[in-house]
């Protein structure tokens, strides 16, 4: 699977997860963005709301907040230029249906978020967009993942799309307790269900999104801000800082190299080593030319480079064509 330029078979995408923490200052944005990208972040994702397509009318307060935080679609048109100058992808979790057709202008990927998850109307406008989904599953199990899953798919069918999707592990929580971060549900996912699996992080700091990439996650989304004290905003506190996300980005990274390819081989580092380490056959005392070999004139020491333990049926009961001293290698060419 890939989103843009990255093949999530080989790279981990590090989403930096903006969100609303802009609280509707487009120049904070703008200046978000360029962070993420300064601190090695591989997409920024925003929130595209339309607040009265979310929240009910009675809820004035909400609908105020969420008034003040929205930018509007030339806003996002341009956030997603300033992305693209900045080297870093553009995404957004889309909140109504209405959105989307607009928004599949200029992003490469479209987030489900969680509390959508099992909105019908909203998984089949994206479906029928054959962009890659990436679908928080906090919130739900595994029969309601496999719900949504159907949907999104017999949607993309009807209109002649494969869909792809991923499965980001979230527990809907802000902040998500330790104890509840339940971080081995990502490799269940992948067990259950066969596909690619990510995590969209809730936790303070960055240990449960590094200790995710050990558990097979290949999406990493973490909450970003300049300042985890800019206001009471909530999202603010659980969201990594500049500096944070660049050790994120870092730990990732060395994470990744440290797993490797899961395949139990000899490693280069290991060769010299092997060779002072290992043992091979050798006199146990001197012995003269023309010695028929038995098991008693051996002995197994270190270095390697000769037989091996358990070779020796390759020298036992043959004569030696040169003498042999003690501590000396006996290798095949010195016996007939």
């Amino acid at each position: 699977m890939k989103i843009g330029d990255i093949d999530l078979s080989s790279e981990v995408l590090v989403i930096a997860e903006i969100g609303n923490n802009h609280e509707g200052d487009y120049g904070l944005a703008v200046e978000m963005v360029q962070a993420a990208a300064v601190a090695g972040a591989h997409a920024v994702k925003f929130q595209t709301i339309e607040p009265v397509r979310l929240v009910s009318a009675l809820q004035a307060a909400r609908i105020e907040q969420l008034g003040r935080f929205a930018f509007s679609r030339d806003q996002f048109e341009a956030l997603s230029e300033v992305a693209r100058n900045a080297g870093v992808m553009f995404m957004s979790t889309p909140f109504s249906p209405e959105v989307v057709p607009w928004l599949n202008a200029i992003v490469p990927a479209f987030k489900i978020a969680s509390g959508d998850n099992n909105y019908g109307r909203l998984l089949t406008a994206i479906a029928a967009t054959g962009k890659p989904i990436l679908l928080s599953t906090g919130m739900t199990d595994l029969d309601g993942i496999g719900s949504a899953c159907q949907i999104i798919e017999e949607a993309a069918r009807a209109q002649g799309l494969r869909s792809e999707i991923a499965l980001l592990h979230c527990v809907s929580a802000y902040p998500t307790p330790p104890d509840q971060a339940n971080l081995r549900a990502i490799a269940a996912l992948a067990r259950e269900t066969g596909r690619v699996v990510g995590y969209s992080d809730h936790t303070l700091g960055i240990d449960a999104a590094v200790l995710s990439i050990a558990l097979g996650a290949r999406i990493v989304e973490k909450h970003f801000t300049l300042s985890k004290t800019q206001s009471d905003f909530r999202d603010h506190a659980l969201s990594a800082d500049p500096a944070e996300l660049a050790e994120l980005v870092r730990k990732i990274a060395l994470a990744q190299a440290m797993l490797g390819t899961g395949e139990k081989t000899l490693q280069p580092a290991e060769t010299q080593t092997a060779a002072a380490a290992r043992r091979s056959i050798v006199a146990r005392v001197g012995l003269p030319i023309g010695h028929i070999l038995v098991d008693s004139d051996l002995e197994w020491l270190r270095p390697g480079g000769g037989l091996l333990p358990g070779q020796e049926g390759l020298i036992l009961g043959r004569r030696l064509t040169r003498p042999a001293a003690r501590g000396e290698m006996i290798l095949p060419d010195m016996v007939a």
